[in-house]
């Protein structure tokens, strides 16, 4: 039975549970996926190419590596200073994750067993969201506005080896990013609240042309739906599209761009980031 797994995250960032939740496919709260305590304000997910592990990133600037039932298989330890954001599975079989702080990317090795490489200089973008990588091994992170209230809102593009080729692919004046992922298609796919943290901001989901930044559509959920402060995005099969949000946990048909449904609700939910495992 396919399960949604999902972080919440807590004190500074919201009022979620810091907790990783586990949602049957219908949307039903089963109960926490993993209660162990090094779980803590979790933020992004990723599942292993293999799809036997879970990899997360916990607030207590750690990386843990789950099983299906929630329990550690996997734990880099504590690494000082590390403030992890986002996290995927790079085309050298890599972790990769955003650190929020220092602006950059690290690439652990998918046993955790040795120390993390910085990818990218110190602060080579204000704030760090998400990124993904293209077809060449070229990768596209997302730059927008940390919890200072400071930062851009644009996609800057970088070599494989890390050199810059572009610092502001994307002009779009409606675009606050949140996270991004490549779809299917090669198009970047970007999560986007606007005004960032406005009270009336806008939740909307836009695609670019990954060669110019032309912004070629924007999805987006019902107002009646009440969706807000979008996270985590993520694909599946059936030609499906997720994405996370404040109380909600919202599909799209990525192909089309039509609004599914609402495919969770829980109060509170200040959901970062979503995986789907069987």
């Amino acid at each position: 039975m396919t399960r949604l797994v999902v972080t919440s995250a807590s004190g500074p960032n919201g009022d979620g549970y810091g907790a990783v939740l586990n949602f049957t496919g219908e949307g039903q709260l089963i109960g926490p996926f993993s209660d162990d305590v090094r779980v803590s304000d979790p933020r992004g997910l990723s599942v292993h190419p293999t799809k036997r592990l879970v990899y997360l990133n916990s607030g207590d600037n750690r990386i843990l590596a789950l099983d299906h039932h929630g329990a550690v298989s996997l734990d880099s330890g504590r690494i000082n200073g590390l403030d992890p954001g986002g996290g995927v599975f790079g085309p050298d079989g890599r972790y990769y994750i955003t650190l929020r702080r220092q602006g950059t990317i690290m690439a652990f090795p998918a046993g955790l067993h040795h120390p993390g490489t910085t990818l990218l200089p110190e602060g080579v973008v204000p704030f760090p969201r998400g990124f993904g990588f293209g077809p060449n091994g070229e990768i596209y992170l997302s730059s927008g506005i940390g919890p200072s209230a400071q930062g851009d809102n644009t996609i800057a593009v970088f070599s494989p080896d890390g050199t810059t080729i572009e610092s502001a692919l994307v002009d779009d004046p409606e675009l606050s990013p949140l996270d991004l992922t490549v779809a299917p298609n090669g198009n970047l796919v970007v999560s986007s609240e606007w005004p960032f943290g406005s009270p009336d901001a806008i939740a909307t989901i836009r695609e670019y042309l990954p060669s110019t930044g032309e912004l070629l559509r924007v999805l987006g959920a019902p107002p009646s739906v009440g969706f807000a402060r979008p996270r985590g995005l993520r694909y599946a099969g059936e030609d499906r599209l997720y994405c996370v949000g404040q109380h909600h946990v919202v599909a799209f048909q990525f192909s089309s761009g039509a609004f599914l449904k609402v495919v969770a609700e829980l109060k509170n939910l200040n959901g970062q980031a979503i995986v789907v495992i069987p």
